[in-house]
């Protein structure tokens, strides 16, 4: 139950960290196959619990019709990877006529691919316009994971909903200063007929995507956030 609770709520916040396009000259997620992106993941104080290094692969198409395939590796305080031998998740996002697609069914499959288990994966992928401006909403998404444990099934399942951009502004992280998207959303996930909800307020960067965020559980309270620390 912990351990598809953690994942869940992993999934979630990788999900903010991949989900928006601006156009397909400005797009917000790296295009170039080898660049590497590292981000700083943190507690409710401050403190760093670990990282998470991305790594673009492929680049497909070009324009407003691209795939990008990228891996994404979970590392310990020190930077190291946190097993043994090192987890690369394979994941994808698709552009189509100037619109991102984000199939979380994909991520999760990335996630349970070599866990030798029978699941069943459905959902609403994320669609992003190829424009986006303060004040703008954006569509709801969700994915529903039922995994059989032979006694029964374990359903987890991840909403976001009121998706919607704030402003634009500067940030400042340890990568740089940035001049981002402000974009908020809601999630929820269920797992067990367990629910938790928060919020997530995330800040993009044309060419970069993800510089940082913030999340916030029910009562509105910071839990975690995370930020760029390194681009090459």
């Amino acid at each position: 139950m912990k351990t598809i609770l953690r994942l869940s709520i992993w999934m979630t916040a990788l999900l903010v960290v991949n989900a928006t396009v601006a156009n397909a000259q400005n797009t917000f997620f790296p295009t170039k196959p080898g660049t590497v992106l590292v981000y700083a993941q943190k507690n409710a104080k401050g403190n760093i619990d670990g990282y998470t290094r991305m790594t673009i692969k492929n680049v497909e198409g070009s324009g407003n019709n691209m795939t990008i395939s990228y891996v994404a590796e979970s590392l310990n305080k020190n930077m190291k990877p946190v097993s043994n031998p090192p987890m690369e998740i394979p994941l994808k996002v698709t552009i189509k006529d100037g619109v991102m697609i984000l199939d979380m069914k994909e991520m999760f499959a990335g996630q349970m691919k070599d866990q030798q288990i029978k699941m069943e994966i459905t959902g609403v992928p994320m669609e992003l316009p190829a424009s986006l401006q303060p004040g703008q909403s954006l569509k709801d998404a969700e994915v529903t994971m039922s995994i059989d444990l032979v006694i029964t099934k374990m359903t987890t399942t991840v909403k976001i909903t009121d998706v919607k951009c704030l402003a634009i502004e500067d940030v400042t992280v340890p990568a740089g200063t940035f001049t981002c998207h402000k974009v908020t959303q809601t999630s929820s996930t269920t797992v067990m007929k367990k629910t938790v909800t928060g919020r997530t307020v995330t800040w993009y960067a044309p060419g970069i995507g993800t510089v940082k965020n913030e999340t916030y559980d029910g009562k509105d309270k910071l839990t975690g956030s995370m930020e760029l620390v390194e681009v090459k």
